[in-house]
């Protein structure tokens, strides 16, 4: 998942809530500006910026493997 999916799906959630951004922002602690260029899969947010927000919202990042092409290795 590249940061453009994670925006998208931080903004899908948002609205499912019936929440705007500078309520997001309050609540998580995160820049109003950071949250709308997160959003928009801008920028290079901290891990610990992601999850202030992912867990305002509701949300979690899960880790997966992902599968290796050995041959380029």
């Amino acid at each position: 998942m590249d940061l453009e999916e994670i925006g998208k799906r931080i903004k899908e959630r948002r609205k499912e809530l019936g929440v705007d951004q500078r309520t997001i922002s309050e609540l998580s602690g995160v820049a109003v500006n950071t949250l709308v260029a997160i959003e928009r899969g801008e920028g290079n947010p901290r891990l610990s910026t992601l999850a202030e927000i992912l867990d305002t919202i509701g949300l979690q990042l899960d880790l997966h493997p992902k599968k290796l092409n050995y041959e380029t290795m």
